[in-house]
């Protein structure tokens, strides 16, 4: 399947509204006929920003046949990449990938019903609160919803903890995590006890990876480095190393597609 790249920009629901620009990959029609309507993917960077991993992931997500989305949520607010000019809070951005859904749902390439949504750190976080009744009922346009999500190394420790990261109500759609078992913003512990502090009717629907060795960003492939963040260390602030793992990288980025396939499937083209 030949995919075309299009820079889109779309309003969000924020307060007050901006607009989001992003990078969508979709299928390339003949020119006589529109191409059939395929499955999507919203993808969401992290403190960074934009970088290596979003192609990572996107590639393979376009190699099983899904259109990507990937979001920029930084340059419509002006911050600089890193922890220091993010938002303040997650839930900022969450009208970003709900913008984002409803874009998607609009375009002729893209089956409405059968639309993902995955993220990395930062995004990861959106990704999974994004699952939850609270915000999907507050943001989502009437009728649509996210089908499955998928979030890496999104901050185990803050749910239920953090204002706003209530993690609770779950819309019922699938939830894959990937965590590292040496990721410094959790501790090992946090990672053992996630799923048991989650309501049984919401276990049901969440899978949590832990990838032994991984550092947070695992799935990075650029140069190693150490940055330092006020949420690290169970929140109290500290260093964390981003560290590329390919075999892990790998595996997760099989699973993602695995899980959003099983779940597209599961709703009629």
């Amino acid at each position: 399947m030949d995919f075309r790249t299009c820079y889109v920009a779309f309003e969000t629901r924020a307060d007050p509204p901006l607009t989001v620009a992003g990078r969508l990959d979709a299928p390339l029609g003949d020119g006589a006929t529109p191409p059939a309507r395929v499955p999507a993917v919203v993808i969401c960077h992290g403190s960074d920003g934009v970088d290596a991993r979003g192609r990572f992931h996107a590639q393979a997500l376009q190699a099983a046949g899904f259109a990507t989305l990937e979001l920029d949520m930084w340059s419509a607010r002006g911050t600089v990449r890193g922890a220091p000019g993010r938002p303040k809070t997650v839930p900022e951005t969450l009208p970003d990938a709900f913008a984002a859904l409803s874009f998607l749902a609009r375009q002729p390439e893209v089956d409405p019903r059968r639309i993902a949504i995955m993220g990395f750190s930062w995004g990861g976080v959106v990704s999974v609160l994004s699952a939850t009744r609270r915000y999907a009922d507050a943001l989502a346009e009437p009728g649509l919803g996210f089908a499955a999500h998928a979030a890496f190394y999104p901050v185990l420790w803050s749910y239920n903890r953090a204002p706003g990261h209530e993690l609770r109500g779950l819309t019922g759609a699938p939830v894959l995590i990937h965590a590292g078992a040496a990721d410094a913003y959790d501790t090992p512990e946090v990672c053992e006890g996630f799923l048991a502090g989650l309501d049984p009717a919401d276990r049901t629907h969440v899978e949590l990876v832990v990838h032994p060795g991984a550092t947070h960003a695992f799935d990075r492939d650029m140069p190693a480095k150490t940055v330092h963040d006020p949420y690290a260390h169970n929140g109290k602030g500290g260093e964390v190393r981003f560290e590329f793992d390919r075999a892990a990288a790998e595996a997760a980025r099989a699973r993602v597609v695995d899980v959003f396939r099983a779940a597209f499937g599961k709703i009629a083209p």
